[in-house]
């Protein structure tokens, strides 16, 4: 019969307790591994940094592994606090045809400003999202609070009118010099739905600014011309300025499509316009350019406008090409005719210039070559920043001679003349565009009128 020491177990029972005892532990780990798990993500956004009369805020809350059990979007200022959304998730059951299914991702949204919350004060506000993750028989309800702090600015920015004698004509240019307050972001002048934003006014005191600004062509109504100044939270203070509106209806023209024309410039913009429908007719075709992609192509001009140098690169009246006559003019509304049906209705907006074929063409200012190359329904062609958004384009050229960062002279030639893009014959089509928009180039052709509406009122160099 075996005998044992006193106070000693068998060698086998010991190994027996430790691996129990281990098992034990790594139950325990994975219990509470299971019960913590990863905590669920949030996230608040605005579309402002600070809060006025009505600023959308945005929550968004994520956990991919056990999902969502309830969430919550607060606003607090000082001791009041309102639930502004929430939210509860269950998983689905087990005779359920998503049995265990959750919600791994959600959104809370809201409207936060004086506008639907009345009682708010200027100051700070707090946003909090809350998150509870799913809880069951081994994972806790475990809880994730984020909180955004917010200005809250119920005024608007002080905005003052320093310039004089404001004469604008329907499709021209003008400058306003203005003087904002400090919590002014933005600042200019609307024309319609188009803003031409300020910029610092060289030599000028704290807070003043001055806008080179565009009425569009198709604006009637003066009283939709305004100055303007917003803060960060949206708070917008806008001010009639202009002395004397001069109408200026457009012309009309009618152009004849022959089937000539369509096979000279459909295919040759068609192969050059990345994921452009080539499908239908030439006809076809040829309205699917002179709408969609005439559209796109003032967008990508637009976005070029965003490369301006804050300077005058420009001195005196803009010139015309040497020895030209003027074929159209800006603001011509257009009827497209094809075999005697009207089939489309479009505006120029720019001058058309015709001389020899392949005419050298002279930049009509100083400035700095933001674009050269093709550009669809003005062909080959070039723009030329002249400083705080006043840009020119020349288009349909046979060829040119400058490529982007150039600076270049006023009266250097920069290409020649030709039949690229949408033109019938050889010529070049001028445009002048104060921050992407449109204008009429005569006035910017003409010395009295930069002399009378330019520079009585900034300092030219």
């Amino acid at each position: 019969m075996p005998s044992y020491a006193l106070g000693k177990a068998p060698r086998g029972r010991s190994r027996w307790v430790l691996l129990l005892l281990s098992l034990v532990a790594v139950g325990l780990l994975a219990w509470g591994s299971l019960r913590r798990g990863p905590s669920p993500a949030v996230v608040i956004e605005s579309a402002r940094p600070a809060v006025g009369s009505s600023t959308r805020v945005v929550a968004r809350f994520s956990e991919p592994l056990g999902g969502l059990g309830r969430i919550t979007l607060e606003l607090i200022q000082g001791d009041r606090a309102v639930t502004l959304a929430e939210q509860r998730f269950a998983r689905a059951g087990a005779f359920s045809p998503t049995r265990g299914r959750f919600t791994a991702n959600a959104e809370l949204s809201a409207t936060v400003g004086r506008s639907a919350q009345d009682w708010l004060k200027e100051g700070e506000v707090i946003l909090r999202a809350t998150a509870d993750r799913m809880a069951g028989p081994l994972r806790s309800g475990l809880s994730v609070v984020v909180e955004k702090r917010m200005a809250v600015r119920l005024r608007p920015p002080h905005l003052e009118l320093l310039s004089k004698q404001h004469y604008v004509r329907q499709g021209g240019s003008g400058i306003a010099v203005l003087r904002v307050g400090d919590s002014a972001v933005r600042s200019g002048v609307r024309g319609g739905t188009v803003e031409s934003l300020s910029f610092v006014l060289p030599g000028g005191g704290p807070g003043e600014r001055f806008a080179l600004f565009a009425i569009p062509w198709d604006l009637t109504d003066v009283n939709q011309v305004r100055l303007f100044a917003e803060d960060d939270a949206g708070n917008r203070v806008e001010m009639p300025f202009v002395n004397l509106f001069k109408p200026s209806p457009p012309r009309m023209d009618r152009l004849e499509l022959s089937d000539s024309f369509l096979a000279k410039v459909v295919p040759a913009i068609a192969s050059q316009t990345p994921g452009f429908d080539a499908s239908g007719s030439l006809l076809d075709q040829y309205l699917r350019i002179n709408g969609d992609v005439r559209r796109a192509t003032l967008a990508a001009i637009a976005k070029v406008a965003a490369d301006t140098q804050p300077a005058f690169l420009w001195r005196g009246a803009f010139a015309q090409m040497p020895n030209t006559q003027r074929r159209a003019s800006f603001a011509e509304n257009r009827t497209y005719v094809y075999q005697g049906k009207v089939v489309d209705h479009q505006t120029h907006l720019g001058l058309d210039l015709a001389s020899t074929e392949h005419a050298p063409v002279p930049a009509a200012n100083a400035g700095r070559v933001v674009f050269s190359g093709w550009l669809a329904i003005y062909g080959n062609a070039v723009i030329i920043d002249h400083g705080y958004g006043l840009m020119s384009l020349y288009g349909h050229m046979s060829s040119f001679s400058v490529k982007v960062g150039d600076v270049v002279a006023k009266g250097q030639q920069i290409g020649n003349s030709g039949s690229t893009g949408l033109a019938g014959g050889d010529h070049l089509h001028l445009e002048i565009f104060v921050q992407g928009k449109s204008v009429d180039p005569l006035e910017w052709l003409d010395e009295h009128w930069i002399r009378d509406n330019i520079a009585t009122k900034v300092k030219l160099p």
